[in-house]
């Protein structure tokens, strides 16, 4: 899937890689022609804001990674997320985030005050604590498992189920395992989102983000969040998207066999109190990730005693593994979600102030570990 499907080779002149259509529309021999397009132009080519080869076929392939029905591809991992969002909920509805999101989701859920749109943390994730906290305006689930710097992790079979019968749509951010690790759909969640800038692109060159559900959720999108909020990914993207995708399954095999071995290094240091890590058995949730999760990906975090000034000083100590947003690509970054000012609201927020938050790239493990002991040190 990763390699050939959805290239439709015979269309393009047998080009081996589907080429890139810049174009911004595409024209039509009678006035006639085009109005059926346009009447219909999720089956037809009209503006590049809405359809567009290239894009077309990332579409194609990440729809049949997630095992989905259909998806549309997004400029940005938050323009996907709030597609599905808006596309799910009205004025006076309740979201129900279940433990960490990404602190831009949370941001927008608060955006979406304004119209009239709540939403509440449970930070238990056993679906008894959570049937709990829904409320007769509950209308979405939103997940994100692993959870963001806790690395908590959430059973989407047990969610989707619980959400099911109280008539509630999920929503699970599927970034961290890629859908080679984990297909949220198959268990019953509703949408899964994604940031196409993390391993699916993985070479720190694109930025987008993906949809993907059942074609009828996806083609109501289509009309409504896509084509009116104007959010579309560009074709260009859409040609590194492919590139990234044809080797996805060997990265994220390195990824994992790097993170592995730099995990089990932190774990043992002195100077390290704690390692979130779903691939290591003294994670919390161990024994459930291997139902959950074919494969971990090299996202971790790791806490060290003294809060801001701790974790500023180690990452400061770095002098391979790179200071830096984002995640997923050749490189290894690492950073803190401890800006030396927010320690109430990281605590509030079950995270440790100490935490770094470290993506193992694909460079030598033994010169990560290595960077990582003399900045401890």
């Amino acid at each position: 899937m990763c390699l050939e499907l959805g290239d439709r080779r015979e269309q393009f002149g047998g080009a081996v890689v589907p080429p890139t259509y810049g174009n911004s529309l595409f024209v039509y021999d009678s006035m006639d022609s085009l109005t059926k397009a346009v009447m219909n132009e999720q089956g037809h080519y009209v503006y590049t804001r809405g359809t567009n080869p290239t894009i077309e076929t990332a579409e194609m392939k990440l729809a049949a990674l997630e095992r989905g029905e259909a998806c549309r591809c997004f400029s940005s991992g938050m323009a996907a997320i709030a597609a599905a969002l808006m596309n799910s909920l009205q004025s006076g509805d309740h979201v129900l985030c279940i433990s960490n999101l990404y602190f831009s989701t949370m941001e927008l859920l608060r955006y979406l005050k304004k119209f009239g749109v709540s939403h509440s943390v449970c930070y238990e994730t056993g679906g008894e604590a959570v049937e709990k906290q829904i409320k007769p305006n509950t209308r979405v689930i939103f997940m994100e498992s692993p959870s963001y710097m806790t690395f908590r992790l959430t059973d989407p079979r047990a969610m989707s189920s619980l959400a099911k019968k109280h008539g509630i749509r999920t929503i699970i951010d599927n970034t961290w395992a890629t859908p080679l690790f984990q297909k949220p759909l198959l268990k019953g969640v509703d949408i899964v989102v994604h940031s196409l800038s993390k391993y699916l692109g993985g070479h720190s060159d694109l930025v987008g983000g993906a949809v993907i559900s059942k074609k009828k959720i996806i083609d109501n999108l289509f009309t409504k969040e896509l084509l009116l909020m104007g959010g579309n990914f560009s074709p260009y993207e859409a040609t590194l998207l492919l590139r990234g995708m044809r080797s996805l399954p060997f990265r994220l095999k390195a990824h994992q066999e790097n993170a592995l071995k730099v995990a089990e290094f932190l774990e043992q240091h002195p100077k390290v109190k704690q390692v979130l890590y779903p691939g290591l058995p003294s994670h919390p949730e161990y024994e459930l990730g291997k139902t959950l999760l074919s494969g971990y990906s090299g996202v971790m975090g790791f806490a060290v005693d003294g809060g801001y000034r701790a974790a500023r000083s180690v990452l400061d100590r770095l002098q391979h593994i790179k200071i830096g947003v984002s995640w997923g690509s050749f490189e290894t970054l690492a950073m803190s979600p401890n800006t030396g000012n927010n320690e109430a609201q990281l605590i509030s927020e079950n995270i440790d102030p100490g935490t770094i938050r470290l993506a193992v790239g694909l460079g030598d493990s033994g010169e990560i570990i290595a960077d990582l002991e003399q900045a401890l040190a």
